[in-house]
């Protein structure tokens, strides 16, 4: 039983954008990701700045100078700091992370049930693994649980996607 007059965590994500000039548009299947992993976070995140209490937080995702920049700010819109991240461990994962989704929505077309599904279990894996590393990368700057870190991946993903 659930007490509807609880709090909510200050420890979470308000708001998300992905800086516009960031992001590659024109894929539907790629744009239809990034809204449901953005979706999908503002109803259930944790998400908490190290050292901080400022929450609930908004973020803007970006990439600046070949780096993933993800600027942190508080629901007024005050900023507070931007993290700016190298995407060399993310490289390889993502790599193999797209080639599997160019081969995920060809079998969703024509595919036999059984070919989705054990492609859909390698894409499922490559998408833990760069979960994992964001988790990693974030240490000691911002603390997110699993959950958070995945639909993450999902949209700095999408800033690569050029398929």
């Amino acid at each position: 039983m659930s007490d509807d007059h609880a709090i909510p965590s200050r420890d979470r994500l308000s708001g998300i954008t992905l800086d516009d000039a960031s992001v590659t548009h024109g894929n539907a299947n790629i744009d239809h990701e990034r809204e449901v992993a953005i979706y999908d976070i503002l109803e259930a995140n944790s998400f908490a700045l190290e050292g901080r209490d400022e929450g609930p937080y908004t973020l803007t995702i970006g990439l600046v100078d070949e780096k993933l920049a993800l600027a942190i700010g508080t629901e007024q819109g005050q900023a507070i700091v931007t993290h700016y991240l190298s995407l060399t461990p993310f490289r390889r994962i993502m790599k193999d992370y797209f080639m599997v989704l160019d081969s995920y929505y060809q079998a969703v077309r024509s595919a036999p049930p059984s070919k989705i599904q054990a492609i859909d279990v390698g894409r499922r894996g490559l998408h833990d693994e760069g979960s994992r590393v964001l988790q990693d990368r974030l240490k000691g700057k911002v603390s997110v649980d699993f959950d958070t870190a995945r639909r993450l991946f999902t949209l700095i993903s999408a800033l690569h996607w050029k398929g």
